[in-house]
């Protein structure tokens, strides 16, 4: 491991607003003390929490928690050197409405009680195009979604994918899951959204390269059955380059 993780490491241990407890400490056992009690022992208010999965260096987090002082924010991913950066950037900022929880995102029960997730965001993940089970709104996600979410609540997909873009409203069509905004391009239907148009660091790679971004927003309905679609859909080739030809995709942009 490189000294500049290690330094990374080191210093969100003294961030109050960093939390980290891995699967094994919690396959033994271990327990967070703030599952179900986020607004009292560490917010302070009863204001709505949203969390972004796979929060990466926390674009998104620390931007909508600059629009929406009225609400809490929780990025949440497993690779802490990338977390580090929106992490440092709310503890300069003295941001009193956001926290980064490093786990990986299957142990998410663990960190919120049923109920108690107004809103979930998930920006730029892998699709994960040959494991349905990897896929951050599969129906294996969207059972331990459903755990956590308050009544009302809704999911935020965002992604460059148009195969997970495709597979995610097949899954909400199949499961008759109440969609609000559906989109193939963000920057074509909703340039003038100041939500929509928070750009992480992979959202501006993909768009230099010509892409297209996808947006689904759509809630979450019991279901006592859930199912999975059975269709076939295209591959991303872009997703399948090596690195040296998407090194050249983005040269020649």
């Amino acid at each position: 491991m490189s000294k500049n993780k290690l330094k990374k490491f080191a210093e969100m241990e003294t961030y109050t607003h960093v939390f980290q407890l891995s699967y094994n400490e919690l396959a033994a056992g271990a327990t967070f003390d703030l599952k179900g009690r986020w607004h009292e022992h560490f917010f302070g208010n009863t204001n709505p929490i949203v969390i972004e999965l796979g929060c990466g260096r926390g674009e998104y987090t620390i931007g909508l928690a600059e629009r929406f002082p009225d609400k809490n924010f929780i990025g949440i991913d497993i690779k802490g050197a990338r977390m580090w950066t929106g992490a440092t950037q709310a503890h300069e900022r003295n941001m009193r409405n956001v926290a980064f929880v490093r786990t990986g995102i299957n142990a998410i029960n663990h960190f919120f009680a049923p109920g108690e997730v107004a809103e979930i965001w998930i920006t730029f993940p892998d699709p994960q195009m040959k494991k349905v089970g990897k896929r951050l709104v599969s129906t294996d996600f969207l059972r331990l979604y459903e755990q956590i979410l308050a009544p009302g609540g809704h999911i935020n997909l965002k992604t460059d994918s148009q195969f997970l873009f495709t597979y995610a409203c097949a899954v909400a069509d199949i499961n008759h899951l109440p969609t609000h905004v559906r989109t193939d391009n963000v920057y074509a239907t909703h340039a003038d959204d100041d939500v929509l148009t928070i750009k992480t660091y992979y959202e501006s790679q993909w768009l230099a390269r010509g892409i297209t971004i996808k947006y689904l927003q759509f809630g979450i309905t019991h279901q006592a059955d859930w199912q999975e679609p059975d269709i076939e859909i295209p591959f991303d080739e872009y997703r399948s380059y090596g690195r040296q030809k998407r090194s050249e995709l983005t040269a020649g942009k």
